[in-house]
């Protein structure tokens, strides 16, 4: 197995980089790094979690699957924490599938040695897990609030910026078929709500490329589900790298 280089990995995800000046270095020589490819399922529904990944540039989408073989996200996963938080509680398993939505980096830990980590290295591990736990349910809690009260645009919106967030650039992948299981509409409602953004200039999207040109313009758009995800992220974590993010997709004059 790998060993990951420390030093370069702690400022992509907001949970190790948490971490006391101690600790952090400790949990980190324990991880080694991976490429997470694109529709990749780190976890499968009712099965064993074999594995945790701390996201570096990839996002993960946790869904819900029916019985007639549709899905439905319940949360997404970046670089503010942590795939696997099932193992964290002593759950071993989910309900739930966990598969990669934008491909990129991540550092993984295998289960056993994580229990062992979480035991082992010190409360300080456990605390910022407990913390970014904390966080994830607020995330779950106000998804699904959002889904009932909000419009499809303001969800669309919402869900662009968390994106944006995680990846750290203006430009990622996203097909309509993710966007639609996301938002939990059809195709052609993704159509719309794309147009609708594309036309007041916030993002361009061509051949399942999202390209963010307006992040200002984009927070406005949005529901205030995103401020109340991201405000109890930073709390717990931190504050995230957004005034980058913001000069990277300023408003075109």
């Amino acid at each position: 197995m790998a060993t990951a280089s420390p030093s370069p990995f702690v400022p992509q995800n907001r949970l190790l980089r948490a971490l006391s000046p101690t600790t952090g270095p400790q949990v980190l020589l324990t991880l080694h790094p991976v490429a997470l490819r694109l529709k990749e399922t780190l976890i499968t529904r009712d099965a064993p979690i074999t594995a945790v990944y701390f996201p570096l540039d990839a996002v993960v989408s946790v869904v819900s699957t029916f019985a007639d073989g549709s899905m439905r996200e319940v949360a997404t996963i970046g670089n503010e924490g942590l795939v696997g938080v099932p193992r964290f509680l002593q759950a071993g398993s989910m309900p739930f599938t966990a598969f990669v939505q934008v491909p990129g980096a991540a550092l993984q830990m295998e289960a056993g040695l994580f229990d062992q980590t979480v035991q082992t290295v010190g409360s300080d591990f456990a605390a910022v897990l407990a913390r970014y736990t904390q966080a994830w349910c607020t995330q779950l809690s106000q998804h699904a609030v959002c889904h009932g009260h909000h419009r499809v645009v303001q969800r669309c919106a919402r869900w662009l910026l968390q994106t944006h967030d995680r990846v750290g650039r203006a430009t990622f992948p996203l097909t309509q078929e993710f966007l639609a299981m996301m938002l939990g509409v059809r195709r052609p409602s993704v159509t719309i709500v794309a147009r609708q953004l594309r036309q007041a200039g916030l993002i361009a999207y061509h051949h399942g490329v999202i390209h963010v040109l307006d992040r200002p313009g984009l927070e406005a758009a949005s529901c205030e589900c995103y401020g109340v995800i991201s405000r109890e992220m930073d709390r717990l974590l931190g504050p995230a790298d957004t005034e980058r993010l913001a000069g990277e997709a300023a408003p075109r004059s």
